[in-house]
């Protein structure tokens, strides 16, 4: 079976690079183009199987481009998502008028990218490889004090730290964690809170309470070790959490 492509289309190069990178794990080809002129002739010769069109471009915009798919009986099934200006309603309007499958504004949100790509196209990306463990995090909230908690789920791109103080979703989270006993096997990251699991009922019962974090910056020898520890496929650094394992 072929890979399913996808197309970008924005005439400033810092949004495709932007969305380039949030595909840097798909499976699909990945096309890129910077107006709705140039995405026709692309549509029309290599027929993508979703499509990321900015609104507003030069020669051609997104909501006659988009316009123009949905008037062509071969291109109409084509999933089209507009890329808006945040706080614009009548962009919003526009989008809606053009026929397009959904719409996205700018700044774009990686996780609402991605998830939005999935309605469409359901192996948009890979999912990184996960690992459970019981390794003890010392982290701080929105450059607050340090505190401890337990991260029991760990990959390159986020982890789920187990903790019963106050927390909120979109909150800024550095952490430190060592995955093999030694100073020299810390890994360090910096984040935000994606989501909360407290209260009742929480969202994951099967999870403790305790929050998930999107890793937004991580250095190249935390990448490294968090990559070895998966490639190992076993716990490293497997640690009690504070006040010692009930027996």
């Amino acid at each position: 079976m072929a890979a399913p492509r996808i197309l970008l289309v924005d005439d400033t190069k810092l949004f495709l690079r932007l969305e380039q990178e949030y595909l840097k794990q798909t499976s699909a080809v990945v096309l890129t183009a910077g107006n709705g002129r140039e995405a026709l002739e692309i549509i029309r010769g290599n027929r993508p199987d979703l499509i990321f069109m900015d609104l507003n471009m030069p020669e051609m915009d997104g909501v006659t481009c988009c316009a123009t798919i949905k008037a062509d009986p071969e291109l109409r099934s084509i999933p089209v998502i507009l890329v808006t200006t945040e706080g614009k309603d009548d962009s919003k309007a526009l989008c809606r008028a053009a026929g397009c499958d959904g719409y996205l504004t700018k700044p774009i949100n990686r996780k609402v990218f991605l998830d939005l790509g999935r309605k469409f196209l359901p192996d948009i990306d890979r999912r990184e490889k996960r690992v459970t463990c019981r390794i003890k995090a010392l982290f701080r909230i929105n450059n607050g004090d340090n505190v401890y908690g337990t991260c029991i789920d760990l990959c390159c791109s986020g982890l789920y730290v187990a903790y019963s103080g106050q927390v909120e979703a979109e909150d800024r989270v550095e952490v430190s964690l060592l995955v093999a006993g030694s100073s020299d096997d810390l890994v360090e990251a910096w984040g935000r809170v994606s989501w909360v699991n407290t209260g009742s009922p929480r969202i994951k019962q099967a999870l403790p309470e305790g929050f998930g974090v999107e890793i937004l910056a991580i250095t190249d020898e935390s990448v490294r070790l968090i990559r070895k520890f998966i490639g190992q496929g076993i716990s490293i650094a497997e640690e009690e959490t504070e006040g010692g394992r009930q027996s």
